[in-house]
């Protein structure tokens, strides 16, 4: 039984002193952070709402040029 508890306890500390997965949730919540940033941003430029806003995106992208 001390073997497994002695096994278990130096799972548990490599698995927190392991550091790539807390790399990655950095880098997920600062992703995360600025794609809201722009998606309020684009909001408040476009004065629509956000539905409207990506109605309008996806005829432009449809449309091309005629967009401009």
């Amino acid at each position: 039984m001390n073997k497994l508890y002695t096994a278990m306890n130096r799972s548990a500390r490599s698995f927190a002193k392991e550091e790539k997965g807390a790399q990655v949730i950095e880098y997920a919540l600062i992703i995360a952070v600025v794609s809201i940033t722009l998606v309020i941003a684009l909001r408040d430029l476009t004065g629509a709402s956000f539905t409207g806003f990506i109605g309008r995106v996806a005829t432009c992208l449809g449309s091309g040029p005629a967009c401009l």
